[in-house]
């Protein structure tokens, strides 16, 4: 096990925060969508873009980033991106139009992939099984309190500074994490186990993963699951506030509180690994979300989204997640752990991608309609089921080597 930092607490908390960029940048600013349609002079459908192509960001990045840190090491990448990111944040809070708050958006998304990325390649480093496991949902549980903070911080930004006072925020945030990685992290994949140079060997390195049918498995579980997520996210700041008509403070509350959930379900995890398994934690997690998008579903097209039943439905399907997103991450980066920067990129590339994909398709009946959101959820978290029930069959965490083949 390589030594990144002094103490093992300490580099959770940074991979945490490290990795928390994708929720604070995306949560913080949801409550002031409306009010950057007024200030920008523009549609939901464009504001809801800005959403799009940072994750889009972070999918293209992650990508980039990921095999290459299997060649170079995971510092130096880790360093370069978030430097980048925070210029691109502050670049976010100047934008003078909605077009260039779009395209900064991608910048500001690439380059934060850095974070999410190198964050699971480290865990996949150091740690193996159930340890492995454990580390993913504690650092999931220290990130969740991200999605918890960041609408109540942007809400009271939004109210003193208005929407651009969120990408200072962001700015600030990457420079504590550049901070953090300076004086914690240290290099965790030594020259002796890096890939060897070359845009051949990268292919190669990706091909190995790919044809991985066990790692697929669990990161197009992760994936789907996360699409399921990623839908709530972006239909929430219209279904919340317009449909069921919450103010922003009450918006930031409710999303806040669901969010919570998730934290709390992570810790649940964490706790109950070693004696109830990652894979079984799995699908009883992906079961729960398949259960309660459907549900979800049923309660909006019968019930003209009622509030209450609408809320604890939300909040008992995106709960699931806590029970899903370590646990897969764990056992997917575990299958190819001789390519973890590799395996990491493609499953935060293929998480985004969906995302980037969901986020447009839920405002497809205008912001009057949660339909498209339900739809959108159950038809994630059923291709989230049948993959897990049908790729991950005979998987463990502790695969007999690396190669294409199902262990």
């Amino acid at each position: 096990m390589t030594n990144t930092t002094k103490s093992p607490g300490s580099l959770l908390a940074i991979l945490a925060l490290l990795s928390a960029i994708a929720p604070f940048a995306i949560d913080m600013y949801l409550p002031a969508f409306p009010q950057m349609m007024t200030d920008l002079d523009t549609s939901a459908t464009s504001v809801q873009l800005t959403l799009t192509t940072f994750m889009l960001g972070l999918a293209v990045g992650q990508l980039v980033i990921g095999p290459l840190s299997d060649q170079f090491g995971r510092r130096r990448p880790l360093l370069l991106g978030t430097v980048v990111c925070l210029a691109a944040s502050a670049l976010c809070a100047l934008a003078p139009t909605i077009e260039w708050l779009i395209a900064l958006r991608f910048v500001q998304g690439f380059s934060g992939a850095a974070g999410v990325v190198l964050a699971r390649a480290i865990i996949t480093d150091i740690a193996r099984g159930v340890q492995a496991a454990k580390m993913f949902s504690l650092m999931m549980t220290v990130g969740g309190i991200a999605p918890v903070l960041a609408p109540l911080v942007g809400s009271g930004v939004i109210h003193g500074f208005g929407w651009r006072g969120v990408f200072w925020v962001l700015a600030g945030l990457n420079l504590l994490m550049i901070i953090g990685v300076i004086l914690l992290v240290k290099e965790s994949l030594p020259p002796e186990r890096r890939s060897a140079g070359g845009l051949k060997v990268l292919v190669s390195n990706a091909g190995q993963v790919l044809r991985n049918r066990h790692y697929l498995g669990f990161t197009l579980t992760f994936a789907f699951s996360m699409t399921a997520m990623f839908a709530y996210i972006a239909a929430s700041p219209f279904v919340l506030q317009n449909i069921i008509g919450l103010g922003t403070t009450s918006y930031s509350l409710v999303f806040a509180a669901i969010a919570l959930g998730l934290t709390i379900t992570s810790v649940l995890s964490a706790r109950v690994v070693s004696r109830v398994g990652p894979i079984r934690l799995t699908f009883i997690g992906v079961g729960t979300l398949l259960a309660g998008s459907a549900g979800l579903l049923l309660v909006i097209t019968l019930g003209d989204t009622p509030a209450i039943p609408t809320l604890v439905l939300l909040f008992v399907t995106i709960s699931a997640l806590g029970l899903i997103l370590g646990n897969a991450t764990a056992l997917a980066t575990a299958q190819v752990t001789k390519y973890a920067g590799t395996g990491s990129a493609m499953l935060g590339a293929l998480q985004f991608t969906l995302a980037a994909v969901a986020s447009p398709l839920v405002g497809v009946a205008g912001e009057q309609s949660a339909v498209p959101m339900a739809v959108t959820m159950v038809v994630a978290s059923s291709i989230a089921a049948l993959l897990l029930g049908t790729m991950t069959r005979g998987a463990s965490m502790q695969p007999a080597e690396d190669g294409p083949e199902a262990h």
